[in-house]
């Protein structure tokens, strides 16, 4: 798979998962805490955290695509997980790119390396389904 290069926007998107993150982690203290934002088609971003719970509870990404519907968008371009603690840029769980897939199936995904891909590229093969 090819990343791509990484653009000013999607630097400026990290940084606004970085910032959502690092403002509201859980802390240190084993507890795994993401941040999340995406990119509406219009250039407007969105973020997300995710909520810890020892039944798994919402991961970040789908709480930042919440975000977005909840404000009307309802084309996204782009997509990013940062860890918290430093951890920088994530790759999504396969249940989240799953839900990508589905939504948003030409959406970007900012990968660790750096570099983005398409969903498509990271789910080959994946069964379509369309709500």
């Amino acid at each position: 798979m090819e990343l791509h290069p990484l653009t000013a926007d999607d630097h400026e998107l990290i940084e606004l998962a970085r910032r959502t993150v690092d403002a509201n982690t859980d802390g240190p203290d084993g507890i795994y805490t993401m941040g999340a934002a995406v990119r509406g088609a219009d250039g407007r971003t969105y973020a997300g955290i995710n909520l810890y719970h020892f039944t798994g509870g919402p991961c970040a990404e789908l709480v930042a695509l919440g975000h977005a519907r909840a404000a009307g968008a309802r084309e996204l371009t782009t997509i990013v997980a940062v860890g918290n603690e430093n951890r920088g840029v994530q790759a999504l769980c396969g249940r989240d790119r799953q839900i990508l897939l589905d939504y948003h199936p030409t959406i970007r995904v900012i990968l660790p390396g750096p570099g983005w891909a398409l969903v498509t590229d990271l789910l080959p093969a994946a069964f379509p389904w369309h709500p």
